[in-house]
């Protein structure tokens, strides 16, 4: 299915490997291998795709697990088709390299953009047998020695190569990771465009909050006021921005605590867009809200010193994107009505506010966050969606259960990603009807007689 680019091939066969009890990590590492094989760019998007998928797998309804991944797999087929294969670039003779020299190079040759010798000095840290955690820094440090690279995209390609390796195992680790080499270097620098330098210089601003942060001495300071933190990052100046984070650290925030911050606030801004604006303004706060969550996510897992210089440009991001919630979309407040009501906002166009509202309501009357993430999972599923939405599920899923069940916090994400979706939909819904075609086939059923 996956070479012949055939989805009904790879839609029954993901239904038949589920109900024969395979595993769906061996069906994402399987994926994992071909895509990363069989794409001479390496990673990209449809791979990012598969990793969101396989992370909210276990949220989604049991019925609509066999849906997302083949959702996923579709994506991987499509753009592997007539595609070259990729030739890994070979690691140096001798892996008797200290492991600083090593990490010199590598972000030398994606500063200079040389693909091939910052992918055959990555390739070689793996085979001498570098732990994870030190490439993961090496890699993001290499990323953040810019600003904003990719619009973002570039940070959470990397995460979600990180994350698949936590899903799939770590002995395929030398031809994900070298995957993202070509990606990384030609990626579009945000330094590079006016927008970054001009009424404000972000860019000296962002390098002069860095030198602040580094000097923020220890201390013993509890810090617990993230929610309020982010509301601060939605000011309308750049230094209140930088100042509001630099105070936050020398009270005692954690790089953690910084990084969920600056994803709430993101998260904010795509729940607080205006519906008057154009439609393509959309994919603006996305991308703003999807990079601090790759950002957030690899905090966590791995906070490495030179992310905290991701803190500062994700949140500077937020601040280019303020125009877009001027005015500001109503708050969501609660409505009557509960998941079937919300089911049919993605049905009809111009739902956007009242599937939002529908959200609110629901948790505020006592509804489960599973129940409600399930719902919206089986909504998007429905769908023939594209790359940015998988990203935008992905991350508010992952952020609304960054927050305690029943708060504000995560009710507000939740309400963002219901006013993303209806704000897409309805489509042609081509892809489901695909899918059910494969399922009656497998049942022997005849297609052409009434249900």
């Amino acid at each position: 299915g996956l070479e012949d680019n055939i989805t009904l091939i790879i839609a029954n066969a993901v239904s038949v490997l589920l109900e024969g009890g395979v595993q769906p990590a061996d069906v994402l590492r399987f994926a994992l291998i071909f895509g990363t094989t069989y794409r001479s760019r390496g990673w990209g998007s449809v791979l990012t795709v598969l990793v969101a998928m396989a992370n909210v797998l276990p949220m989604l309804h049991p019925e609509d697990r066999s849906v997302a991944l083949i959702h996923a797999l579709r994506f991987v087929a499509s753009d592997t088709a007539g595609n070259p294969p990729r030739f890994p670039v070979a690691a140096l003779p001798t892996t008797e390299l200290p492991v600083e020299r090593i990490e010199q190079w590598y972000r030398r040759f994606i500063d200079t953009r040389s693909s091939d010798s910052a992918e055959r000095t990555l390739r070689t840290a793996i085979e001498a047998g570098t732990d994870l955690a030190t490439i993961e820094r090496m890699m993001t440090a290499a990323i953040t020695d810019h600003i904003f690279v990719d619009g973002g995209h570039t940070l959470d390609f990397t995460n979600k190569a990180f994350e698949s390796l936590a899903i799939a195992g770590s002995d395929d680790a030398g031809i994900v990771l070298t995957s993202l080499v070509s990606q990384t270097a030609s990626s579009g620098r945000a330094e590079e465009s006016s927008e970054w330098q001009y009424p404000h210089d972000l860019v000296t601003l962002a390098a002069s909050t860095y030198q602040t942060l580094n000097n923020v001495p220890p201390t013993n300071k509890k810090f617990d006021a993230v929610a309020a933190l982010a509301a601060e990052l939605l000011a309308d100046d750049p230094f209140n921005v930088c100042e509001a984070i630099v105070v936050a650290s020398t009270n005692g925030a954690t790089p953690q605590q910084l990084a969920h911050a600056v994803a709430y606030a993101a998260a904010l801004r795509v729940g607080r867009f205006h519906i008057q604006n154009d439609h393509a303004d959309w994919d603006t706060v996305h991308h703003s809200f999807t990079a601090a969550n790759a950002l957030h996510q690899s905090m966590q897992r791995s906070p490495a010193p030179e992310l905290m210089r991701g803190v500062v440009q994700c949140a500077l991001s937020i601040y280019l994107d303020r125009f877009l919630n001027v005015p500001p979309a109503r708050p969501p407040h609660a409505s009557d009505g509960g998941l079937v009501e919300l089911e049919g906002c993605f049905d009809v166009q111009g739902q956007v506010d009242q599937a939002a509202n529908l959200v609110v309501g629901f948790l505020d009357g006592g509804g489960s966050r599973a129940e409600l993430i399930a719902a919206l999972g089986h909504a998007l599923l429905h769908e023939d969606t594209g790359f940015h939405w998988y990203q935008v599920f992905e991350a508010s899923v992952r952020q609304a259960c960054q927050w305690p069940e029943g708060s504000q916090e995560s009710a507000m994400v939740l309400a963002a990603f219901a006013r993303f979706l209806s704000a897409h939909t309805p489509t042609r819904r081509e892809l489901p009807q695909i899918i059910r075609i494969a399922t009656r086939l497998r049942r022997g059923e005849k297609l052409f007689e009434d249900q």
